[in-house]
Parts: structure tokens; C-alpha cells; sequence
């Protein structure tokens, strides 16, 4: 068995990860530095530095990051990682057959529900002197099936990567977590057979030890979307860029004619597409998989599509909903890490549209790094790439029409004509006359390539 000099913990929220760290701190020589990866903190919240590593160090290089945690003589450290951690380091944690995999897991409902009453109470962790905060929340299915996509795919990520590797890992379950046998047995995996016994650890205690019932309102709701979206059919969805997930329930579907099903680029002229159809006869939202291969069957002689936003009034789009995000978190990382000036949140409202220009420019070159792997934040729906947006798609379903946002009037009319519709598609919205600028339009095209090329756009909208 390869002697391990390291280890991580590949985790989510709300998996019991606090706790097996916790169990693994309490052993001499022995470190878990928590969340070393999270893109908002450094280990733990409030931190910005980790054994002589800042955050816009860790940016610029997070090996170093990765060699600092690691540089220790006859000590045994590690950390935990979860999805949409630093993607630039998984690799180097794979590939390392001295480093330990811990692979934690837990009924994803249960931690998705957890997940949601720590958000409302803000109560994360709890130990055995503190007094839980009752709370309930309603179960919202989309939200769900988004949580329970990015772990499969995380999962699926670690599990092919392992087999690539000739690895093996640890696999542990919640339940697992309080069971003093096992974590003698983690230990004794680890290397550490000094060790008679390791106890877990005793400074917290189960949040929400209630029924399923008492913490959801919707509770009958939740059972029958759980009973409709059968885990055996679920579609393989990989969770790093640059390959993307269909995004089934963004999808729409209306009854006019044999049938139209639109497919959204996220950041493209949605709203308005939404409305055309709203107009033409009933529209359906919020798909399963099931339930959209069911629809294509009952509606024989329908029509896919799709419609493609130049990149730069794309990209444009995308900044204005980072302002207006309820995602601090993120503008501040953009601050303080990517160099973006960004006033502080309180001022964003009084932002001028000549204001937003050299602001812009700034997210531009972000999202040039940002495409090209090349910064610890997870690629966003609303500014990936459009090729590989629809590359996803495909994993599903292909849309019989990639219409242009500058033509879907003609094209969507075309479209429309072959489900059985004599109507033209939407007109677009006019673009905002200071995007027509060089600067901006070559920030665009190094951000994009990839789409110019592959989709033709050209230089100016």
C-alpha cells in the first residue's frame, strides 16, 4: 500500500465535513486545513491568508498554496475540497498517488435540505452548550435538481479519475461519521496504526435531528418531484468547464402548432423569446428529463431552437447581472483578487453608463482568463462559452435551429412555418451604442475566440 504523506476530503456542503475535520485535528500529527481551495476564503471564514499564503498569492499560483499545506516533516495534512473549488488543483491532487482520497457523501435531499435551513438560520455548525434555531423551508425542485446535477458530476469527476489513475480511495458516508470502528479504520488506512482508537469528535452536535416532514413545508410536493425524477435516468453531466450540462429545466416548451421547444442560452435575448411564445399558445417551464423526452414523443413534428447573442452585448449582459447579484461574495473576490475596481456595493446604483465602460473592460480580461482555466472561480452559465452551451445541450437533445439574435425575426419565422405557424419570430432589442468600440470589441473577440470561430460572429455586433 503507497505510505500517504497527505490527504484530501471530497466533500459538499452540508455532508458532515466540519465534523470529520474536527476528528481528524484531534489527532496528533495530524491536519486538516479546511476549506484551502474555497474561493471566497482562505481554509476558514474571515481568513485571508494560510501558512504564509494570501489570497492574491494563492490566485496567481495555488501549487504554492498546495505545496505550503503540505511541507511539513512527519506530519500528515490535507484539506477539503468541494465541486467548485480551485479546478486548477485537482489535478495535482489525482495524480498524486501519496496523497489520500477521502470521498464523503450524504443522502443529497438531506443535504440539500440542511443546506437551505443553514441559509435561513445562518446557523452552520452547533455544538452541545448552543440552542438550535427551529426553521422549516420549501422544498424548490429546480434548486434541487441544480445541487444534485454538480454533485453527481463532481462525484463522476473523482471516481473516472481514480480508475485513470489506478487509485483508490476512502468512501465514507454521513452515517459514518460518529462510528469510533470506522474512523479507527480511516486512521489505520492513513498510515497511523500507533493509533488504538480514535474517537470521533465530541464539540458538535446533528443541527435538525427532526423528520423530513417538520423540516419541509412542501412536503407531499417534495415526494412526488423525488418519485418523478428517477436517479437511474439521470444523464451524465459533467461538472467542469469547458464541458457543460444540457440545462433541461431552463428549457421551454409550447403548444402552438405541432410544438416548439426553446433551449436558452443563458445572457442571450431569453425574455423576449419567452413572450413570443407566451403569445402564440400555453408554455411549459421547469423540465425533467423524463418529462421533456415524454413531450418530444407526444408531439410529433416539433421544432428545437436555440438563438445565439453576440459575444460582446453577451458578455455586457453578463456584467450587469454580476452588479445586481445578491452575491457579494463574488464582487469581492473580483476586488480584492482579479483587480476588477469595482466601487463598493452601497455606490454600484450611482454607476453612469460611462461609469460602467472601463469597468467593463476589466470583466472582459477576467473572462478571458476566466475561459481559459486560468483563475480559481467556476466558469458562470451566463458568460460561458456559447459553443460549449450548446455542446451540452446535445448531451440531451439538439435543437433543429441555431438561429442569430440579428435575425431571429426572419429565422424563428422560418421556424415557426415548419411547426404548423404563420408568424415571425421576436425583433431584437436595439445594442447600447457604447459597446461600439475597438478596445471593447477586441476584448470581446480574446475573451470568445472560440465562439467567434465557430459561430462566425463578427467583430462588431
Amino acid at each position: 500500500m503507497t505510505a500517504f504523506r497527505s490527504f484530501v476530503i471530497f466533500a459538499g456542503m452540508r455532508t458532515g465535513s466540519n465534523l470529520l475535520e474536527a476528528t481528524l485535528n484531534g489527532v496528533r500529527r495530524v491536519t486538516c486545513f479546511g476549506e484551502a481551495f474555497n474561493p471566497y476564503m482562505m481554509g476558514w471564514p474571515d481568513k485571508d491568508e494560510l501558512r504564509g499564503v494570501t489570497m492574491a498569492e494563492r490566485e496567481a499560483d495555488p501549487h504554492r498554496l498546495l505545496r505550503a499545506l503540505f511541507d511539513k516533516p512527519d506530519h500528515l495534512a490535507g484539506f477539503r475540497y468541494f465541486h467548485d473549488h480551485d479546478p486548477r488543483v485537482f489535478d495535482a491532487i489525482m495524480d498524486d498517488p501519496a496523497c489520500a482520497k477521502i470521498v464523503l457523501t450524504r443522502n443529497p435531499i438531506d443535504s440539500w435540505v440542511s443546506t437551505q435551513l443553514a441559509y435561513a438560520t445562518n446557523q452552520w455548525k452547533l455544538n452541545a452548550t448552543e440552542t438550535p434555531i427551529p426553521a422549516a423551508v420549501e422544498f424548490d425542485a429546480p434548486s434541487f435538481r441544480e445541487s444534485l446535477g454538480a454533485t453527481q458530476a463532481f462525484l463522476d469527476r473523482i471516481h473516472h479519475g481514480l480508475q485513470q489513475r489506478g487509485q483508490t480511495a476512502f468512501w465514507l458516508n454521513y452515517d459514518d461519521l460518529r462510528d469510533a470502528d470506522v474512523m479507527t479504520g480511516l486512521l489505520h488506512w492513513l498510515g497511523r496504526t500507533d493509533l488504538d482508537r480514535v474517537e470521533p469528535a465530541q464539540d458538535q452536535v446533528p443541527q435538525n435531528p427532526r423528520e423530513m416532514a417538520e423540516k419541509v413545508t412542501n412536503f407531499t410536493a417534495m415526494q412526488a418531484e423525488l418519485v418523478a425524477t428517477d436517479p437511474f435516468q439521470l444523464h451524465r453531466i459533467p461538472g467542469f468547464e469547458p464541458k457543460r450540462g444540457p440545462a433541461v429545466p431552463s428549457f421551454l416548451t409550447a403548444e402552438a402548432g405541432r410544438g416548439l421547444l426553446f433551449m436558452p442560452v443563458r445572457g442571450g435575448p431569453s425574455d423576449r423569446i419567452e413572450a413570443w411564445l407566451s403569445a402564440l399558445g400555453p408554455v411549459e417551464g421547469d423540465l425533467t428529463q423524463n418529462a421533456l423526452r415524454q413531450w418530444k414523443r407526444a408531439h410529433p413534428g416539433h421544432r428545437a431552437f436555440t438563438v445565439l447573442r453576440h459575444p460582446l452585448p453577451r458578455a455586457w449582459e453578463a456584467f450587469h447581472v454580476l452588479l445586481a447579484a445578491r452575491n457579494p461574495d463574488l464582487r469581492r473576490v473580483l476586488r480584492e483578487v482579479h483587480r476588477i475596481d469595482l466601487p463598493a456595493d452601497e455606490d454600484l446604483h450611482a454607476l453612469t453608463e460611462t461609469d460602467k465602460l472601463p469597468l467593463f473592460a476589466g470583466f472582459l480580461d477576467f473572462l478571458r482568463r476566466n475561459l481559459n482555466g486560468q483563475t480559481g472561480l467556476a466558469t458562470h452559465p451566463g458568460w460561458a462559452s456559447q459553443s460549449e452551451v450548446l455542446a451540452g445541450f446535445n448531451r440531451i437533445a439538439a435543437p433543429d435551429l441555431v438561429a442569430r439574435e440579428n435575425r431571429m425575426a426572419e429565422d424563428l419565422g422560418f421556424l415557426a412555418r415548419a411547426a404548423g405557424l404563420d408568424r415571425d419570430g421576436p425583433e431584437p432589442e436595439p445594442l447600447p451604442a457604447a459597446l461600439d468600440d475597438p478596445a471593447l470589441r477586441k476584448a470581446a473577440k480574446a475573451a470568445y475566440l472560440r465562439d467567434y470561430v465557430a459561430f462566425g460572429f463578427p467583430d462588431r455586433p
